[in-house]
C-alpha cells in the first residue's frame, strides 16, 4: 500500500530536509576546525611522561597488571560510567577482547572502553524505540501492534552490533594508513641504525619523521619507544607493537626485531630485506586494485555514459525525421 502525504507532511519533510543540508554543510566546513590533528599532543604526551618517569628513578611499565595501557589515559564519561558499574557490563563481555579490539582502533584507556560497552546498550535500546515509532506511524500503520514491535525489534540487534561495527571500521582505516607508510618507516628505521643508532633512539627518530604521512604510525612507534625505554624486557615491547596493530608485516619485522636482540644477528641485513618485501607487497596491492579498476567502471559506463552518447547520436536523426514529416 503505497504512502500518501498531506500537503502539510510534505512541506514537514521538505522542512526536515532542509535542515539536514544545512546541518551537513555546516558540519562540512567547520569540521578542520573541530577534528583537529592531536599528533603533536600525543607524542609531547609520550615526551612528558618519560621524563617525569625518569625523574622519579624508577621505571614504569607503560601497562597496568591487567594490561590496560596507561598512556593517553582520558577520564571516562560518569554518565556511561554509571551505566557501566551499575549493570556489570564488563563482567558480562570479554573484556581482554574488547580491550585489544580498541587497541586496534587506537582507542586506549579505560574511557573508550566504557564509553564501548555503554554505547551498546544504549544503542540496543533506543533503535528499536525509534524503528516502532517509525513503522507504527509512518511506514504501516495498519500493522498490528504485535507485528510492529517483532520488526522493531531487529533493531536491538542492529544496536548491539553497531558500536562494533565502527570500531572495525576505524580498525581499517588505521590498517590502511599503517600499511602504506610502513614500507617506508622500515626505510627510514635502515637508515638510523646502519648509521649507528640504538633500536630505541631509531624508533623514536622515525616516529617524528613518519609522523607527516602516518599519523597512527608515527603514534604507535612513540609507544613502542615508551616501551623500549620503561619494560625490563623488551620483547615484550616488539610484541606489543604486532599486538596493537595487527599486520602481518609488522609482526614480521617484530620477529626479525626480537631475533635480532636474542641472537644478535645483524639488523641492517634484516630491516633491508624486510623493506624490500614490505614495497613488493604494497605494489602488489595496487596492481590488484588497478586490475579490478575495469570491471568496476562497466556499471557505471553503462547506467550513465552510454544513454548519454545514444541521445546525442540519436538526436540529429530524429530531429531530421520530425522536420521531414
Amino acid at each position: 500500500m503505497p504512502i500518501e502525504l498531506t500537503t502539510s507532511q510534505f512541506e514537514q519533510m521538505i522542512m526536515v530536509l532542509s535542515a539536514l543540508c544545512v546541518m551537513g554543510l555546516v558540519l562540512t566546513v567547520a569540521w578542520p576546525w573541530i577534528a583537529r590533528d592531536q599528533l603533536a599532543e600525543r607524542v609531547r604526551f609520550v615526551k612528558n611522561e618519560r621524563s617525569v618517569l625518569r625523574r622519579r628513578g624508577q621505571p614504569r611499565k607503560a601497562a597496568n597488571v591487567d594490561g590496560r595501557s596507561q598512556l593517553f589515559a582520558k577520564q571516562p564519561n560518569r554518565v556511561f560510567a554509571g551505566i557501566v558499574e551499575r549493570l556489570s557490563l564488563a563482567r558480562l563481555t570479554n573484556e581482554s577482547g574488547t580491550v585489544l579490539l580498541l587497541r586496534m582502533a587506537g582507542l586506549r584507556g579505560r574511557a573508550p572502553l566504557v564509553a564501548f560497552l555503554a554505547s551498546r546498550l544504549i544503542a540496543a535500546v533506543v533503535l528499536p524505540m525509534i524503528a516502532f515509532v517509525y513503522i507504527a506511524f509512518v511506514v504501516r500503520p495498519d500493522l498490528p501492534l504485535p507485528a510492529v514491535a517483532a520488526m522493531a525489534s531487529a533493531g536491538a540487534i542492529v544496536g548491539f552490533w553497531l558500536p562494533r561495527l565502527y570500531v572495525h571500521n576505524l580498525i581499517a582505516k588505521r590498517h590502511t594508513s599503517l600499511r602504506r607508510s610502513w614500507p617506508d618507516a622500515l626505510d627510514l628505521l635502515l637508515i638510523c641504525v646502519e648509521s649507528g643508532m640504538s633500536s630505541e633512539a631509531a624508533f623514536r627518530k622515525v616516529a617524528e619523521e613518519i609522523g607527516s604521512q602516518s599519523k597512527e604510525l608515527a603514534e604507535e612507534m612513540s609507544l613502542t619507544t615508551a616501551e623500549l625505554a620503561y619494560l625490563s624486557d623488551r620483547r615484550q615491547a616488539y610484541e606489543n607493537l604486532g599486538t596493537r596493530t595487527g599486520l602481518d608485516s609488522i609482526k614480521a619485522t617484530v620477529i626479525g626485531l626480537i631475533q635480532s636482540e636474542k641472537y644478535g644477528t645483524s639488523l641492517g641485513q634484516m630491516l633491508r630485506v624486510l623493506a624490500k618485501e614490505s614495497r613488493d607487497l604494497r605494489m602488489a596491492a595496487a596492481e590488484k586494485k588497478a586490475a579490478a579498476l575495469p570491471p568496476k567502471l562497466t556499471v557505471p559506463m553503462i547506467v550513465f555514459f552510454l544513454p548519454v552518447l545514444f541521445a546525442v547520436i540519436a538526436t540529429p536523426a530524429v530531429l531530421q525525421a520530425i522536420g521531414a514529416t
